[in-house]
């Protein structure tokens, strides 16, 4: 767990806020130091936020002892005329009508109002207060709005926690009490857990990458390794410098919250799987085409299609023949992937995928009644299961218009895998990353063919864990443990 330090310039501006042993002046936090390389998060709430004032020292001397530090120097920096200008005039269109929508019974020509780690208690400005405070990412953001036809952003300032009056105080007491929660945590002597882990994930997700009876058995695999674990959403990436890890356990896409907040994580020293590296080169088909002609990753047939090529349809059709298979770089879950069995087809179906795609990836077709799927976690197989195809359906997903199906499964020992499936599974990883990845085979006989390396791989209760069962969440709790201790 990161300890949280909270610095004041006063020990009586924190005087009518619940008493934390945490919460220190700027020359007693320069004397504290941490114990036992525990990772530190300080909120910097000195009062005089200027150039070379006692708050800007504060954050630049945070940086300078490795600690996470709201606000950063570069927040501090912002504060100018310029910046504010810059950013006062970048404010979506969307955003501004809702604001002006917001106050249209506003009959005053002027508004200040504070956000407090992004929140504020106008409920109608909270679209407003979020996009400021990730500009400005500060405690207190002090904000002045103007009317003339219409309102806009007029100056920002850093707020002072001392001129709160007590009504501002206790709103600004609660909105940290959730940003930073486990400030209030009493430790025992004893503690329980040596490790904190969030766990990202959207309750509302069609398609998510583990069930909730796959997440309990995860959580009780980390209590049993002394790992506390908290479920967390997209709006708690302000919140990641409290943990030592994150798992990513929503489906990923390079262009969305999951990779700015692995980003994030990997930036706060955390232990993150999956790590940005992985989302980016999974997240691409195009990319791993290209990796394993590199690495001579056994795979099907393939040549990449580019729009304005104006021979691609003859040349996807003489290369690979016909019926073949036609992917979109970032599609998942069978998505944006097609067969062609014909010219017409192939013509129709490139022009429709070109809209999305500037680069279309043409492989060779070849059915088989299964897919292997192998669990692969730092360059280990942990776990194998076949994935069928959906009945009457090339592919293991078959998306309706009203439902979607998905084939059977079968699951089994890694020792019962033909060598040299679970071979080409490893060899497709090693350039990819020592993260957890699900890799996909097709076994034709001897052959093998490496369809694609998923981050974020499913792990559902009664499938992927049906051989190993609790061991399956042990091993991956055990490699976070790992991963956390290396960067201690």
């Amino acid at each position: 767990m990161a300890k949280l330090i909270i610095v004041v310039d006063k020990a009586q501006d924190w005087a009518p806020f619940y008493q934390y042993d945490g919460v220190m002046t700027l020359p007693n936090y320069l004397k504290w130091s941490a114990t036992n390389k525990q990772r530190t998060r300080v909120i910097n709430l000195c009062r005089q936020a200027q150039y070379l004032g006692t708050g800007y020292y504060c954050s630049l001397l945070a940086e300078a002892r490795g600690h996470n530090v709201m606000p950063s120097v570069r927040a501090f920096n912002k504060f100018n005329r310029h910046e504010i200008a810059d950013i006062a005039d970048d404010v979506p269109i969307t955003l501004l009508n809702q604001l002006n929508k917001a106050l249209i019974d506003e009959t005053s020509t002027q508004l200040t109002f504070n956000i407090y780690f992004g929140e504020t208690e106008l409920k109608a400005l909270k679209k407003v207060a979020t996009y400021l405070f990730e500009a400005f990412p500060v405690p207190i953001l002090r904000v002045e709005l103007q009317k003339k036809k219409t309102w806009h952003v007029k100056t920002l300032k850093i707020g002072s926690v001392h001129k709160l009056s007590e009504s501002e105080q206790g709103l600004f007491g609660n909105i940290l009490e959730r940003y930073s929660h486990k400030i209030w945590r009493v430790e025992p002597a004893n503690k329980k857990f040596k490790y904190d882990l969030a766990v990202l994930i959207d309750a509302k997700e069609k398609f998510p990458p583990c069930t909730p009876k796959a997440l309990e058995l995860f959580v009780k695999a980390a209590k049993r390794a002394a790992m506390d674990v908290e479920h967390i959403g997209a709006k708690d990436i302000h919140r990641l410098a409290e943990f030592d890890g994150l798992f990513i356990r929503e489906t990923t896409a390079v262009n969305h919250h999951t990779f700015h907040m692995a980003l994030k994580a990997e930036r706060e020293g955390l232990a993150v799987i999956d790590d940005p590296n992985s989302i980016l080169r999974c997240g691409n088909k195009v990319y791993l085409h290209t990796l394993f002609e590199q690495h001579k990753v056994p795979m099907p047939d393939g040549v990449m299609l580019f729009k304005q090529d104006d021979d691609s349809l003859v040349k996807a059709a003489d290369t690979l023949g016909l019926p073949l298979v036609l992917k979109i770089p970032d599609g998942s879950f069978s998505r944006g992937v097609v067969k062609v069995k014909t010219l017409s087809e192939l013509k129709t179906q490139l022009s429709a995928l070109f809209e999305q795609s500037a680069i279309i990836l043409a492989q060779r077709y070849t059915f088989t009644e299964y897919d292997w799927r192998i669990g692969v976690l730092n360059g280990q197989a942990i776990f194998a299961c076949k994935y069928f195809m959906a009945r009457n359906h090339w592919q293991i997903y078959k998306h309706g218009t009203a439902k979607t199906e998905s084939g059977g499964f079968s699951t089994c020992a890694v020792a019962d895998v033909p060598s040299h499936v679970v071979q080409a599974a490893l060899q497709a990883c090693a350039p990819i990353g020592d993260s957890l990845y699900g890799v996909d085979v097709k076994q034709d006989g001897d052959k093998v063919y490496v369809i694609e390396v998923n981050d974020n791989p499913n792990i559902d209760d009664g499938v992927e864990d049906l051989h190993l069962g609790n061991k399956l969440y042990d091993l991956i709790v055990s490699d976070f443990i790992r991963r956390i201790e290396l960067k201690r």
